[in-house]
């Protein structure tokens, strides 16, 4: 796939982040990822994240990541595209945008770089070189550590015309606006806040239609209902669910830091497709937390 297919598929629709199957130890459950991805795919994601945030990207080693990748491609070849998690220091960085190619995913999605901060003309050099190191195309997510700007957004698209796509997990509205306005359409745009359908409407609006839903690893029936929902300007489904569901779903997420990912795992298992625990630093949740959340879920009926 060249980066304007990639670019194209970033625009077509919702995308969603699977989980890494682990199993008791700790250690990648291939088994489990494959049943995984194979129940996920039918669902109408229009792409999935392999080794994302969600997936645990960060407590991935480099000995594991590429057939992590490898899995995930070959299980949903001529089903749903993969784009996979690529970020931490720049030569590792590369490293798993390479083996990713070589696995045969169809771009990347750049997560930032750990811990250092950094100007704007070192994250233009390391956004730069993973651009330049592969062939395929890139998605640079804007977060934590790793803010853009229009103007390095607007040097690094002239100089790399493999980097197609922008994702947003920051939330300023007044950045969001300024870059869409500089860039235009030579971006494919992303919302990418944690949960994302809570700020999917507002991101609408401001010329960012498609968002990466991370509930869609539990409720992907409800997850496509709310993203169909927004493309049709439904409000009233919207603040139902809003309502009913994701809110209160966000006061649970929010009890401790990390489990935007602890809860999408607890999710999983709840409805009968543990993908196994998180590993450290992240905690799994606790088991009254759990029951919070099966009540909460089976609220929506079945998925």
């Amino acid at each position: 796939m060249n980066p304007q297919e990639l670019k194209t598929i970033m625009g077509s629709g919702l995308l969603s982040f699977p989980l890494t199957d682990f199993d008791s130890n700790g250690d990648f459950n291939k088994k489990g990822y494959v049943e995984r991805l194979e129940w996920l795919a039918p669902y109408g994601a229009s792409a999935l994240f392999a080794a994302g945030g969600t997936g645990e990207f960060f407590s991935l080693t480099g000995d594991e990541y590429p057939g992590i990748i490898q899995t995930a491609v070959d299980t949903c070849r001529g089903v749903v595209p993969i784009i996979a998690g690529a970020g931490g220091p720049t030569r590792f960085a590369i490293q798993c945008a390479q083996a990713a190619e070589k696995a045969g995913a169809h771009g990347i999605l750049l997560l930032p770089h750990y811990l250092t901060e950094a100007g704007q003309e070192g994250l233009a050099a390391h956004v730069e070189a993973v651009c330049k190191s592969v062939k395929f195309g890139v998605i640079v997510y804007n977060r934590a550590s790793s803010r853009l700007k229009p103007d390095t957004l607007a040097g690094l698209a002239e100089r790399n015309p493999n980097l197609v796509g922008f994702k947003d997990g920051v939330g300023d509205i007044e950045a969001m606006v300024a870059i869409y306005q500089k860039m235009g359409d030579r971006f494919a745009y992303l919302g990418g806040l944690p949960t994302a359908e809570v700020y999917a409407a507002a991101y609408k609006a401001m010329g960012t239609p498609v968002y990466s839903s991370a509930v869609f690893n539990f409720i992907p029936k409800t997850a496509m209902d709310f993203y169909h929902a927004v493309a049709n300007d439904d409000m009233a489904t919207q603040h139902r669910l809003l309502k009913n569901f994701f809110m209160p779903y966000l006061d649970l997420r929010n009890r401790t830091p990390g489990y935007a990912v602890s809860i999408v795992k607890a999710g999983a298992k709840i409805v009968g497709h543990d993908a196994g625990p998180v590993r450290a630093p992240l905690t799994d949740l606790k088991p009254g937390e759990m029951e919070e959340l099966k009540a909460l879920i089976a609220t929506l009926g079945p998925q």
